[in-house]
């Protein structure tokens, strides 16, 4: 089994190869020469607010601190970074600080979610019916600004569910899903699926 280091890593890899096999060796090549890894201190009060964040994140963030509008030092990066289980569709990472920025809105916004409050909407039953309990860290947003999709790890699941376990929001239709166990599962999905948000389409975008 990998480490959170070496999972991280071969995730990190694994994508360049797939912007690589799809002609977007220059956009890749210009993203990595302008990301960064995240600062300690906010890695630090990212852990504190969230102890059990898994390590792969954590040295996924030390690799590329963020990919949302993320302002470092030579440029602006809006980069599709990530994935999840709703086909073709690219994800960014979120920064270590905007991690720790957005960590009430879970409650503000999903909340009828979490109450079941309309028979009409899917949630899976490994979701937490308790918003007091609530403890979700929000890592990424889908490429149209997380209007359609959020993915968030899931510390406070229900007794059917998996501390750790990774959720994805949809709107239009809403549900709430669960797309893996574990960060690194998710991960590992990603990879074995071959990045399947990057293509001809993205790449050009």
């Amino acid at each position: 089994m990998l480490t959170g280091k070496e999972l991280a890593r071969a995730y990190f890899d694994g994508l360049k190869a797939a912007y690589y096999r799809y002609d977007g060796q220059e956009m890749w090549d210009r993203f990595a020469s302008v990301v960064h890894g995240a600062d300690q201190r906010d890695l630090d009060r990212l852990t504190a607010l969230y102890p059990d964040i898994p390590e792969s994140l954590i040295e996924l963030l030390k690799l590329v601190d963020g990919t949302y509008y993320r302002e470092y030092p030579a440029d602006k990066v809006v980069f599709c970074f990530l994935g999840s289980d709703y086909e073709g569709y690219p994800y960014y990472l979120l920064s270590a600080r905007q991690m720790v920025e957005t960590r009430r809105e879970a409650k503000e916004f999903f909340d009828y979610f979490v109450t079941r409050e309309y028979d009409d909407i899917p949630v899976d039953e490994g979701v937490c019916d308790d918003l007091d309990k609530l403890d979700w860290l929000h890592f990424s947003d889908c490429r149209n600004n997380g209007g359609t999709s959020q993915l968030f790890i899931d510390f406070s699941p229900s007794v059917k569910g998996k501390k750790g376990q990774v959720l994805r929001f949809l709107h239009d239709p809403d549900e709430m899903v669960v797309v893996a166990d574990s960060f690194d599962e998710y991960l590992q999905m990603l990879i074995d699926q071959d990045y399947p948000f990057i293509d001809e389409d993205s790449v050009e975008e």
